[in-house]
């Protein structure tokens, strides 16, 4: 093994399909955005170079501003929603106490086969207005909360970010426990004999120890966050007006309604920027030593 592991050549011809693959799937598409964002091109026509012409109308964009509020009030309610609660899920179906923790699993994780479609529709008839469920919940609690939540402008965001939450929580929870089931049972043992409650142990030795599946988890949300689009489009069509716009909708939008292709390469450009670098924020703070 160690003959075949020491031929630089060898691991080289192995690796050259993948990487031809990777090259041609990911990297050149990437590239050739980059390169595509400095002319002004309508997808069909010969492309005019306008150099940072598409860059500084952006910036000076209003639905940039919007967008980006937005891209990170999604990626705030996923990390809460997915990582907080998956957490405590996770920490409960490890409880070798809890009956019917095969039941629960299988439950959580549901929503993550279901068609996207089938859950916003779902949850359209849930934020229905007149017959809705939460609307008519409050109703029955008499409690004088009637909204209209996917025509709030502000309101509606969260609305839509929550079902991106809820439908995909169970992907997240699923990592989760995997991470709390990698950490060996000595440790609670040794945490035990020292006095240590369950939910103490729980505090001092399974979330630090779940920190590269916490970095993992977090990147998801977040970048998933910044880059949400279907939940929009199916549900309110990014509306009202341009109220649930995100980067991914501004490039739908300028791409595929307005034929801006050079315009929507530049906004492609700065989600990816942004989405790196909040992946290397989060890698930073994850790689902390004190824990």
């Amino acid at each position: 093994m160690n003959k075949y592991l020491g031929n630089k050549l060898a691991i080289t011809l192995f690796l050259l399909p993948a990487l031809l693959v990777y090259s041609v799937i990911l990297i050149y598409p990437v590239l050739q955005t980059g390169f595509r964002s400095f002319y002004d091109w309508d997808g069909l026509s010969e492309a005019t170079f306008t150099g940072l012409a598409n860059y500084k109308e952006l910036f000076a964009d209003p639905l940039l501003t919007t967008s980006l509020r937005n891209g990170l009030i999604f990626a705030a309610v996923l990390a809460f929603f997915q990582i907080g609660l998956g957490t405590i899920l996770a920490l409960v179906c490890a409880d070798e106490r809890i009956r019917g923790r095969k039941l629960l699993k299988t439950a959580y994780f549901i929503p993550v086969v279901l068609s996207v479609t089938v859950v916003c529709q779902l949850w359209i008839a849930v934020y229905d207005p007149t017959n809705g469920l939460i609307n008519r919940l409050f109703d029955i609690l008499h409690i004088p909360y009637q909204q209209n939540w996917l025509t709030s402008p502000t309101h509606s965001i969260i609305a839509i970010a929550f079902v991106n939450a809820w439908q995909f929580m169970g992907y997240q929870f699923a990592l989760l426990y995997a991470g709390v089931k990698s950490i060996p049972e000595q440790y609670f043992e040794a945490a035990t004999i020292d006095g240590c409650s369950k939910w103490q142990a729980h505090r001092h030795v399974t979330l630090p120890l779940m920190r590269e599946t916490y970095k993992f988890c977090f990147t998801i949300a977040i970048t998933s966050g910044l880059g949400a689009f279907v939940q929009m489009l199916i549900m309110t069509s990014g509306g009202p007006g341009t109220s649930n716009y995100t980067l991914t909708y501004m490039i739908y939008r300028y791409a595929f309604m307005e034929s801006e292709y050079g315009y929507a390469c530049a906004v492609s450009v700065l989600l990816v920027a942004i989405s790196l670098l909040a992946t290397v924020i989060i890698n930073k703070v994850f790689d902390r030593k004190e824990v």
